[in-house]
C-alpha cells in the first residue's frame, strides 16, 4: 500500500473515532440531563424513606472533571483508603507483571519441551486440560490459606491465569517448526540447546508472542476482580470502595483507567510481536 494512501487511511480513522467519541459523549450527556428529576421530596417521603434519593449514572462532564482531578495528582497518598489513582496502579502493574514473568520463566520452557517431545506432551496433556478451564478466582481461597498474604496470593491467581496461553502457545509453536530446518541443524552437530536457540526459538518467537500478548490481557483482567477479594490496594480494591462510598464518578473514571492501561499493554506486546514478524 502506498505511503501516502496509508497516511490518508490513518488519518481518516482517527478523525472518525474521535467523532464517534463526541457523538457518543453527546448523547451521554444529553440523556443524563435531561433524564432526571429535580422535584423536591415530601415530608412523607423522607420520612418513610420510599422517596430517599439514589446514585444516578454521572454525566460524562462530571467524569471528566473527575479524571482531571485524579490525574493532576495520581500519587497522593493520604492513608490506607485514600490513595492516588497512579499509586493504585502501580500496585496493580507490580502484582500483574510478578506473576506475568513468574509464569513466563515457567511456561516457555515447559512449552519447548513438550513441542519438541511427543512423550512429554502425551505425558503431560491430560493435566494440561484439567487445570485449564479452572477460573483463575477459583484458586483465591486456597492460595489465601496455604500463602495467608493477600498480596502474593494475588501474584499467584496471576501466575495461574497467565501461564497457559503462553505454555500452549510455545508448544503450538515449537512442534509447527519445519522440520527440515531442525535436520539441517543436527547435520551441524548442533546439541539440543543449541538447536532450541538458534533454530527453533528464532521460527516459533511470533507464536510464542502471541501467547505471551494474550496472556498479559488475561491477567490484568483478573486482577481487578482478584483486588475486588483480597482488597487493601490496587485499582480493582479502588473500583470496589469508591462503589461501596457510592461515587459513581468515581467508579467509571477507575473502568476508563482500567481500559487504558490494558490498551498499553496489548500496544506494547502488539508492537514486539510485529517487529519479530517483520525482521523474519
Amino acid at each position: 500500500m502506498d505511503w501516502n494512501l496509508r497516511l490518508s487511511l490513518r488519518v481518516r480513522s482517527i478523525i472518525l473515532s474521535l467523532v464517534i467519541l463526541v457523538v457518543s459523549l453527546g448523547v451521554w450527556e444529553l440523556s443524563i440531563s435531561t433524564g432526571g428529576s429535580d422535584r423536591p421530596l415530601t415530608e412523607y417521603e423522607i420520612l418513610t424513606g420510599g422517596g430517599a434519593p439514589k446514585a444516578g449514572v454521572p454525566p460524562p462532564s462530571d467524569v471528566i472533571a473527575k479524571a482531571y482531578e485524579e490525574l493532576s495528582q495520581p500519587f497522593y497518598d493520604n492513608g490506607p483508603n485514600d490513595k492516588g489513582i497512579g499509586i493504585q496502579i502501580g500496585y496493580s502493574l507490580y502484582r500483574v507483571l510478578s506473576g506475568y514473568f513468574l509464569a513466563a520463566a515457567i511456561a516457555i520452557p515447559v512449552g519447548f519441551l513438550i513441542g519438541m517431545s511427543p512423550l512429554m506432551y502425551r505425558a503431560l496433556d491430560p493435566y494440561i486440560q484439567i487445570l485449564k478451564p479452572i477460573s483463575p478466582l477459583a484458586w483465591m481461597p486456597l492460595a489465601l490459606f496455604v500463602i495467608q498474604d493477600s498480596q502474593a496470593s494475588a501474584i499467584f491467581v496471576i501466575f495461574i491465569c497467565s501461564i497457559w496461553p503462553m505454555l500452549i502457545n510455545t508448544a503450538f509453536g515449537v512442534a509447527g517448526v519445519r522440520q527440515d530446518w531442525v535436520n539441517v541443524a543436527r547435520t551441524h552437530e548442533l546439541n539440543n540447546m543449541r538447536t532450541a536457540l538458534t533454530v527453533i526459538l528464532p521460527a516459533a518467537a511470533p507464536t510464542i508472542l502471541t501467547g505471551m500478548r494474550i496472556s498479559i490481557g488475561i491477567a490484568w483482567l483478573v486482577i481487578v476482580a482478584a483486588e475486588m477479594l483480597v482488597g487493601g490496594t490496587g485499582i480493582g480494591y479502588y473500583v470496589w470502595n469508591e462503589w461501596n462510598n457510592l461515587d459513581l464518578t468515581s467508579v467509571i473514571f477507575s473502568i476508563i483507567m482500567i481500559g487504558f492501561v490494558g490498551m498499553v499493554l496489548d500496544a506494547f506486546f502488539g508492537m514486539i510481536q510485529r517487529r519479530v514478524q517483520y525482521s523474519e
